[in-house]
């Protein structure tokens, strides 16, 4: 990375990091945003460079559409409901496959006001899809929306971060 026009290193967001990462890997990004709702992907693209690494994503906010855009089957939708480890899971796996990219980062969860279908705000699940398989991790956070939808970004990259590194180390590693 080079330097700013001051001598400094360029500020680095949370992003940043696996964005090199990836393009040093010559591997791509995709995500899938419920929770989030396109905060997710309005940071990656903050990165210079990052349109070598990152394909693209979908914010599917409303329930259907994590089934008709994203291919969450309709079944588990109607079983567990949008915020469960099950559907973020399916939502990475279904981005990684409908933007063709080696990696896929995706969000769902309750950010508030109100609880959600029987699941209390600051319940998120970000899950991450990649050559060597898929891994969710449950957050419960603090705060208001603001906050509790800038955290799970933050989550999502190291949660990402974490995989890649797992993979380039451990080929045999990734998760479940």
């Amino acid at each position: 990375m080079g330097l700013g026009a001051d001598g400094e290193r360029p500020a680095e967001g949370p992003a940043a990091s696996i964005v090199h990462d990836l393009a040093e890997r010559r591997e791509t990004l995709a995500t899938v945003e419920s929770l989030t709702g396109g905060l997710l992907a309005a940071t990656i693209v903050e990165v210079a460079g990052v349109s070598r690494v990152y394909r693209g994503g979908l914010v599917v906010y409303a329930t259907e559409l994590k089934s008709q855009l994203a291919g969450v089957p309709a079944e588990l939708l109607a079983k567990r409901g949008p915020v469960d480890p099950e559907v973020a899971v399916a939502l990475a796996l279904g981005g990684r496959r409908r933007c063709a990219a080696d990696w896929a980062l995706a969000t769902t969860g309750v950010a508030g006001p109100e609880p959600q279908a029987g699941k209390p705000v600051g319940l998120v699940y970000v899950a991450v899809a990649g050559p060597s398989g898929s891994v969710v991790r449950r957050l419960e956070l603090g705060g208001g929306r603001d906050l509790i939808r800038s955290a799970t970004v933050v989550q999502a990259f190291r949660l990402l971060a974490e995989q890649v590194a797992g993979v380039s180390h451990d080929a045999a590693g990734g998760g479940a």
